[in-house]
């Protein structure tokens, strides 16, 4: 009983309130992946913006030299890369999950932000990933649709 009066509430609240942040932001990006079907998806991007906001608020408050810290962003950034390595598919030629892989490591810098209290950067980050998931394909689908002018095949000469 006395390890649980002897914590430093406002610190576990201080923790809990990023933590929900990161969680929150991430939550529209795997809720979109989720109604497209993705493998990545609900749990993934939640959990991505929770871990690296942790490990991010543990760097924080546990070392105590930038240098130590920014050892933290590339062990999350590189570990975040692996994740997103598992997204992406290759079939017959056709490579699937790029889209998905960029947007776990952007999920990654959403929870980093929020550790560093930086809400704005966080903010446009999850704003601007969900955007191009809702809108982006409708470009990419006219484009598509669109003929293009210019014959750009290889022709031997």
């Amino acid at each position: 009983m006395d390890i649980i009066i002897a914590l430093d509430w406002q610190e576990i609240w201080s923790h809990f309130y990023h933590l929900i942040i990161a969680f929150l932001l991430a939550v529209p990006l795997g809720w979109d992946r989720e109604q497209e079907s993705h493998g990545a998806g609900l749990r993934t991007f939640p959990l991505v913006a929770l871990g690296s906001c942790a490990y991010m608020l543990t760097g924080i408050y546990v070392l105590d030299s930038t240098d130590a810290e920014a050892r933290v962003i590339y062990g999350i950034l590189t570990g975040i890369g692996f994740i997103g390595g598992g997204a992406i598919l290759k079939e017959k030629g056709n490579v699937a999950g790029t889209a998905t892989a960029a947007s776990i490591w952007n999920t990654g810098a959403i929870g980093m932000a929020v550790a560093w209290d930086r809400y704005e950067i966080a903010l446009v980050l999850s704003a601007l990933n969900f955007l191009t998931f809702r809108f982006m394909p409708l470009f990419k689908k006219q484009l598509a649709s669109t003929p293009s002018k210019t014959d750009h095949t290889l022709k031997p000469q």
